[in-house]
């Protein structure tokens, strides 16, 4: 048996006035997705308890078959795993966005999608200033950068449980001041933050992406903190052979932590101007060598974080036609196989923000038998007598573990 499961993140909405109640996915022209619906099954799935933040790091953890309830203790450090980043058990991993405030109102929370290389000079200068034996800064890609704080048994971390902070992205054209990191190790949190900008002022990088007309990076965004997190890997609890396809460090190092290869795509970004070809044709190749091949595509959520319908549009219909299609063809001449396709959680465009809710499910391959279901989209799983409340547990019946549950 082979097993692909593509990701279309965040592609999950509400209807749309300008496409005549329409959600997204209705209104895309995506024949391929619904060829695997028609073929398969369309259910319902809940990727984010509602006591926990509506994360990608939440709802794709259980996405892949782990109870995040369980298992989760921050989204820096999955991202710490994926550039190999060894926390000890005394150390924290912070999520470092560069950023861009204007009159204390988040502009952009990705510094006008900074270049890698450009991020990669501004850490170094935070890192030459407002780093210390504790503190260490760590370019990742573009905007998603990482702070560590080293502690020991001597000198523990401030952190805990109930330091609070608050993802950049759901702040967009909104006013920061209430939003700032509180609870333990908030001072410090706060501080670095604050400093950031008088080493960022007047950066080079800075002065030549404003002469260029872009948004400068003027500080640093604190959040999503925690500590290790203990997995299983996915061969010891599932017995199969994984491989993540994906141009963002959270899922990355999600795959890493679970003992999948992790497959790096030439031209993958993370944003809309990926190369989705590029990615259906490695994950055609991975066929070859894994059991599963995940294929992660960031660029609906970052339309929707943006607000641009038409953008989110165009990249569910590139997601339709350069990797479900080419890849369900492959897929189908393997034997046994299964396919799944669904986003880790909502994002809607009025809200320019991640959502709890329910996500729509299309699933076809050997051993499914094919519902009424003909299109995939949220209405139609809204339809089925089928659900996962618990989200986690949609792994174990896609690799035919279980049965359907209602």
């Amino acid at each position: 048996m082979k097993y692909v499961i593509i990701i279309p993140d965040g592609c999950a909405d509400e209807p749309q006035e300008a496409l005549g109640g329409r959600t997204p996915l209705e209104a895309a022209q995506t024949p391929w997705m619904d060829r695997v619906a028609t073929e398969g099954i369309v259910v319902r799935a809940n990727h984010t308890p509602s006591s926990l933040p509506p994360g990608s790091d939440i709802a794709c953890m259980s996405l892949l078959g782990y109870n995040p309830l369980e298992y989760y203790t921050g989204r820096a450090p999955l991202e710490a795993a994926a550039q190999g980043i060894q926390l000890g058990p005394h150390d924290w991993a912070i999520r470092c966005n560069l950023v861009t405030i204007e009159d204390q109102v988040m502009r952009s929370f990705t510094a006008g999608q900074i270049s890698s290389a450009e991020a990669a000079e501004l850490m170094a200068a935070a890192q030459e200033k407002l780093g210390s034996e504790r503190v260490r800064f760590y370019p990742g890609v573009s905007y998603r950068n990482l702070v560590v704080y080293r502690g020991s048994p001597e000198s523990p971390p401030p952190f805990s449980a109930d330091t609070r902070t608050t993802p950049p992205h759901d702040l967009t054209d909104q006013s920061v001041l209430d939003y700032y990191p509180r609870g333990p190790g908030s001072d410090l949190l706060n501080q670095l933050m604050s400093d950031s900008i008088g080493v960022f002022a007047e950066h080079p990088v800075n002065l030549a992406r404003q002469a260029a007309g872009k948004l400068p990076a003027t500080n640093i965004w604190l959040w999503g903190l925690g500590q290790a997190p203990k997995l299983p890997r996915f061969a010891d609890r599932y017995g199969l052979q994984g491989a993540i396809i994906t141009a963002v460090d959270l899922l990355r190092g999600l795959g890493a932590l679970l003992g999948w290869r992790r497959i790096d795509v030439p031209g993958a970004t993370g944003y809309l101007d990926t190369d989705y070809a590029a990615k259906g044709r490695y994950a055609i190749g991975a066929l070859e060598e894994v059991d599963l091949v995940c294929v992660h595509v960031e660029a609906t959520d970052e339309a929707s974080h943006e607000g641009h319908l038409e953008a989110k549009l165009k990249a569910l219909e590139e997601i339709d036609r350069c990797i479900v299609g080419p890849v369900y063809e492959a897929l189908r001449k393997k034997g046994g196989y299964r396919m799944m396709i669904l986003p880790d959680h909502p994002t809607p465009l009025r809200l320019k923000t991640h959502a709890h809710g329910d996500v729509p499910v299309a699933m076809a391959g050997s051993d499914i038998k094919p519902d009424e279901a003909r299109r995939y989209d949220e209405p139609t799983a809204a339809r089925s007598i089928h659900s996962f409340p618990e989200g986690w547990k949609l792994m174990e019946f896609f690799l035919g573990r279980t049965s359907l549950a209602r």
